[in-house]
């Protein structure tokens, strides 16, 4: 049976009137991938407010790896709902956080002591990533990479690379943050090949040192084993190690944001474990919450341990709810083998995927480690033009005709798989069917275009 039924035109009348209302009360900065309005979601479906059902490739951005409420952690929710709901735990502190750090502790990567903070968001978690380091080392200097996207807060947008939308008017940013070139190979900045480049990339690092910031100033470099919203660039396997091996030569922390590509979205519990790496510090965030709010720091004892009572901390951090959903989301990874579904979701795609490169000029690169997959759109494989536009109509086609999709990418033309990973083998084929239509649709339209050009 489809997983997908829509009952009216999209968006429907109720869609459209929030959206009237949405426009008169919420600032534009806000903005919207879809003008659909979400009534009810299960699994790795939603349904509107107008009765429309969609399946969801987005997964509330990477939020929703282990599915949308799912009973185990809907459960847990209802459970601590009847003892408490906030007490602030650098007030009066409560066994759940305590129990959910020793889980983060376990779980992560890295065969040493660990401790872990829990904040309310991503980029609240990279924030603190930073002052730890920055207290650790006492460096001041932070490098991170272009194309990378680390949140919206001051701090977070100056680790950033994308301007539009994100930085563009929001300067000046904090100091002491620089960037050099990712492992993008689809897009290398020196216009080499891997393998027989020796990862240039990485090793540039010692001419960083050299020519725009001294290593011991260097507190830390922070990267995202899997680059979310830079486009799903996943580094060749041994760029990493290169990376940090030449990090700790200068007493440099590394700290990996994991805040998307973390809880078994890659078909490993973390990326970074692809790689063979054990992060100084790792930030979390996401599909930790099974859907409500919650993000960590993880990282070595010593390190965690540098700043003094009071110098980490907030409100809300760690709320009870959030940490019983999390536990509760730890057993799914434990109990459903969702690692191995990763693996057979990103197969599944990739077969779909490469068909799609050999029958259309317009998909340029197909990429992904586990469910964690993208396809980067441009005008011609030749030029590899961004096809931004061309983007945009395939993610319009798409929710259109019962797909819910996201962009990515520094230009704004890749499409990112982040179905949950519980879908069923129908639906991730029923998903697939709609972006192929959509391709075929755009593809055509250009041809058009251009026999009458």
């Amino acid at each position: 049976m489809s997983t997908i039924r829509l009952k009216t035109p999209i968006p429907g009348p109720n869609s459209h009137a929030l959206s009237d209302r949405r426009a008169k009360a919420v600032p534009r900065g806000l903005s919207h991938g879809t003008p659909i309005y979400v009534a009810k979601a299960e699994d790795a479906w939603l349904e509107d407010v107008d009765g429309n059902r969609y399946i969801d490739f987005a997964g509330g951005i990477g939020c929703a790896n282990a599915g949308h409420r799912q009973e185990h952690v809907v459960e847990a929710i209802r459970t601590q709902l009847d003892k408490f709901l906030h007490m602030c735990v650098q007030v009066t502190p409560y066994e759940g956080y305590i129990r959910l750090a020793e889980r983060m502790n376990e779980v992560t990567p890295g065969k040493f002591p660990k401790k872990t903070l829990f904040v309310n968001s991503g980029a609240e978690a990279v924030e603190n990533a930073v002052k730890i380091a920055r207290a650790y080392t006492k460096r001041p200097a932070i490098l991170a990479f272009e194309d990378a996207f680390h949140g919206r807060t001051m701090m977070t947008l100056a680790l950033t690379s994308k301007t539009h939308p994100y930085k563009a008017g929001f300067a000046p940013f904090p100091s002491d943050v620089y960037h050099v070139p990712f492992a993008y190979c689809y897009r290398c900045s020196y216009n080499l090949k891997y393998p027989s480049c020796d990862l240039y990339c990485a090793r540039h690092l010692e001419d960083t040192f050299k020519r725009v910031v001294a290593n011991e100033e260097v507190a830390a470099v922070i990267a995202e084993p899997v680059m979310g919203e830079g486009g799903f660039i996943a580094p060749p396997p041994d760029y990493f190690k290169v990376l940090i091996d030449l990090c700790h030569k200068y007493g440099i922390l590394f700290i990996a944001d994991e805040v998307q590509s973390g809880f078994g979205r890659t078909g490993a519990m973390f990326a970074s474990e692809h790689y063979g790496i054990e992060p100084d510090l790792i930030v979390t965030a996401k599909s930790l919450g099974g859907g409500l709010p919650l993000a960590a720091v993880t990282g070595r004892a010593e390190i965690m341990d540098t700043p003094g009572p009071g110098g980490l901390g907030g409100t809300f951090a760690g709320n009870p709810i959030s940490c019983a959903a999390a536990l509760a989301t730890l057993d799914l990874f434990e109990t459903e083998n969702l690692l191995t579904r990763a693996n057979e979701l990103g197969d599944r795609f990739q077969r779909r995927a490469r068909e799609w490169q050999r029958r259309w000029p317009l998909v340029g690169d197909v990429r992904g480690l586990g469910g964690m997959q993208a396809i980067e759109l441009v005008k011609a494989q030749e030029s590899k033009a961004p096809a931004t536009e061309e983007t945009k109509q395939i993610t319009q086609y798409c929710y259109e005709h019962g797909l819910i999709t996201i962009t990515a990418g520094s230009y704004s033309n890749v499409i990112r798989v982040l179905v949950p990973l519980i879908a069923t083998n129908e639906q991730i084929d029923e998903g697939l069917d709609v972006l192929e239509s959509a391709l075929a649709a755009v593809c055509d339209k250009k041809g058009a275009v251009a026999q009458l050009v």
